[in-house]
């Protein structure tokens, strides 16, 4: 059995002190939103116990996607990369990038840059050619996509392109023949209705059929903060795909607590088994201390064996 751990969206903090001229551009928006929404609701507390009672469960791997930081201020991106290697090794440490990773044009090069062991496939690449990237740890295949752009101020918008599109279905082709299962990552939800508007991915329908068309195991994504299970047409079978709330969501905010989940996969090709359970911070009102991070649901996913 092979037990992979799934968080997103942690927008580490505390926010480092931006100067007037880093603020001279999309970031002054999201500094404001920070001051007045999400400092007092994405807290270090609440991250450090959830991920001591992660680090707890001993998975095999761990996939993170995305939204590591705010405004991706170089100090954030620096401090992230610290933050990484205190959850593991690049071996056992998958990441992609979420639209807070690239908030400004030049903030995604600088980011993989930093973060690059973290996102990078088991085969060297050329950097134009860097996703999808492919990891295959026992008898699963991590796939990467990169969803990430920078966008105008107050869109949160992530682009999947028809490059990442032909590469995507090539390597899941290529990890079916070889007998694995097929995990893709991507920050953005690819399902229809799954976030509003201007937090969208361009480029879903295309994401879609290529799901359809080659078939996958698993789909996990970040980006809206909740806990949703949804499913994508395969060749043969529905597809899961799940998102996992912010790990470091507060108590007593509209959107859930801080979460992680851990899929126990077992099987082989034709006869996959994969357990969901999730594990996170029970609804409540703020308090002074951290509450324990509990079971909140255990159940068997629908799978492709496509």
């Amino acid at each position: 059995m092979f037990r992979l751990a799934h968080i997103s969206d942690p927008h580490l903090g505390p926010l480092p002190s931006p100067t007037l001229r880093q603020l001279a551009n999309k970031r002054i928006f999201g500094y404001v939103n920070w001051r007045r929404n999400r400092k007092g609701v994405l807290t270090t507390a609440i991250l450090d116990g959830l991920i001591d009672d992660l680090q707890a469960q001993a998975p095999d791997h761990l996939a993170v996607t995305g939204d590591l930081v705010n405004l991706a201020l170089p100090n954030e991106i620096d401090n992230a990369r610290d933050w990484l290697e205190t959850l593991g090794t690049p071996h056992d440490v998958s990441i992609v990038q979420g639209n807070h990773d690239a908030y400004v044009p030049y903030a995604r090069r600088i980011a993989e840059k930093s973060w690059t062991h973290y996102l990078t496939g088991d085969e060297p690449v050329s950097e134009e050619h860097a996703f999808p990237y492919l990891r295959v740890r026992n008898n699963v295949a991590l796939i990467g996509v990169n969803s990430a752009r920078a966008t105008l101020p107050l869109m949160a918008t992530g682009y999947f392109r028809s490059k990442q599109a032909r590469q995507l279905g090539q390597i899941l082709d290529h990890c079916k023949a070889n007998g694995l299962f097929r995990v893709v990552m991507i920050h953005h939800p690819p399902c229809r209705n799954a976030t509003h508007w201007h937090k969208r991915l361009i480029g879903a329908s295309r994401f879609r059929a290529v799901i359809k068309s080659h078939g996958a195991e698993l789909v996990l994504h970040g980006h809206t903060h909740l806990a949703t299970k949804n499913v994508l047409p395969g060749p043969d079978a529905a597809v899961p795909v799940v998102c996992v709330p912010s790990a470091s969501q507060g108590l007593g905010s509209h959107k859930p607590p801080a979460r992680y989940n851990l899929f126990e996969i077992s099987g082989e090709p034709g006869q996959w088994s994969c357990r969901l359970i999730e594990r996170g911070y029970p609804q409540g009102e703020p308090s002074e201390t951290v509450p324990p991070v509990i079971e909140i649901n255990s159940q068997i996913l629908p799978f492709s064996d496509a």
